[in-house]
């Protein structure tokens, strides 16, 4: 038994002791090499969904204990860095849709329409998404927790850390330190076991979908995602560079492999925000900015929802044969810029506003959910590269305004960013 006990304690040594990075990338080929293999083992899409439910489940009391253990101990300091992190998220959130009405316009695309989506709630405009953005800021602080409401979680959280630090005495400072800390303990146990859930979620899609999603909407899926990496990889990079005068890669590469990478397969902002907070403690960013910018970023950073409002709707259009201008175009892009800022708090994500953008052309709700219906199809790879992009980019702009006041104050910046 004891030489048994030895044998898992050095196994699991050399487990902790071996890249995050390179265990995915492992967990990865496992999981793909599986599915080919014994597609039939569905057993082994427990470990992506317990992945998945365990950061799901983590991350609100992450964030509501952080916050509150902040702003509790009198540290945390929404100074102008958090500002500057609003202004990059709704700012690259409009350049987001502003650069698809530009693809879809050189490459446009026009739909071979599937049976319509059905859905409980879909926003039938612009003052229902803004609605229940208001409403979730006052929703019930336990429901929040429950439902994972963000900006619910953080209003609360705010209002619960002031009152502590108001009525509070050390002991009970101490005891909210302690209690983030145990918190964060725990969401680094998970984060260490991200290979295994991330080898049942590669074979859970693999084997359910292999490669048919690319046949029929094989270039309207190219279109999105080349917008969007063409936001990742150029417009975000030279965004950055303009605020830090730097390289802007090595910061926006690491923020893709560290973040956008499991984005990807959990195909969850939220999910992914104990990752991030993770992440932006690694790139020695202020704990009392982050713990607020990043579950904010996950609500409203949400360039990759931009994106696929404004392609989808402009694929719509252009099926129906209607022209459209440059001012409604415009008037598409800020639409969808504000529309994608509500889509966390609606059910189905950024495909069910699509019929509030399609609503500014008169486009009926029954063509507009049948769009929806081919967004579920091409979900698979749409829905994960998007949620990658508004994921790393949560990361890289928080990181973007902490840096840029470190120019200003003379501070260095990282190693990674000389």
């Amino acid at each position: 038994m004891n030489q048994f006990t030895k044998a898992v304690k050095s196994l699991a040594a050399k487990y902790n002791e071996t890249s995050l990075i390179l265990r995915i990338a492992i967990g990865l080929l496992v999981g793909a090499a599986l599915a080919l293999i014994c597609p039939g083992a569905v057993w082994l899409e427990e470990f992506g969904s317990l992945f998945v439910g365990a950061l799901k489940g983590i991350a609100p009391v992450l964030v509501f204990v952080i916050v509150a253990s902040a702003l509790a101990q009198g540290s945390s300091k929404l100074d102008r860095r958090f500002g500057t992190v609003v202004w990059l998220y709704m700012l690259t959130t409009f350049v987001a849709a502003a650069l698809s009405v530009v693809t879809s316009k050189l490459f446009p695309q026009t739909l071979v329409l599937a049976e319509a989506a059905t859905a409980d709630v879909v926003p039938q405009g612009l003052g229902d998404v803004m609605h229940t953005l208001l409403a979730n800021i006052v929703s019930n602080p336990v429901a929040s927790i429950m439902n994972g409401n963000y900006i619910g979680i953080l209003m609360w959280a705010c209002l619960f850390g002031l009152a502590m630090k108001r009525l509070g005495s050390d002991t009970t400072k101490n005891f909210m330190a302690n209690t983030a800390d145990a918190v964060s303990t725990i969401v680094r146990w998970i984060i260490n076991l991200a290979p295994f859930g991330i080898m049942g979620l590669v074979f859970a899609s693999v084997s359910d979908n292999g490669l048919s999603i690319f046949t029929q909407y094989g270039r309207l899926l190219l279109l999105l995602v080349g917008t969007m990496l063409l936001m990742a990889l150029v417009i975000n990079p030279l965004i950055i560079f303009i605020y830090l005068h730097r390289n802007p890669y090595p910061l926006v590469l690491r923020c893709l492999r560290e973040s956008g990478l499991t984005a990807f397969f959990t195909r969850s902002s939220a999910a992914n925000i104990p990752v991030n907070m993770s992440l932006c403690e690694k790139l020695g960013l202020d704990k009392d900015i982050y713990s607020v910018s990043i579950p904010l970023g996950a609500t409203i950073n949400m360039d990759g929802a931009a994106i696929t409002i404004t392609i989808m709707t402009l694929a719509a259009a252009n099926t129906l044969g209607m022209e459209v201008s440059l001012p409604a175009a415009i008037l598409l892009s800020i639409m969808s810029a504000l529309g994608a800022c509500g889509a966390s708090g609606v059910a189905g994500g950024s495909l069910l506003l699509i019929p509030m953008a399609c609503s500014l052309f008169g486009i009926s709700n029954d063509i507009a959910m049948q769009v929806v219906g081919v967004g579920f199809i091409i979900g698979v790879i749409q829905d994960s590269v998007e949620t990658a992009l508004n994921s790393a980019g949560d990361v890289e702009f928080a990181a973007t305004a902490e840096y840029h006041q470190w120019l200003k104050e003379g501070k260095p910046l990282p190693d990674f960013m000389a």
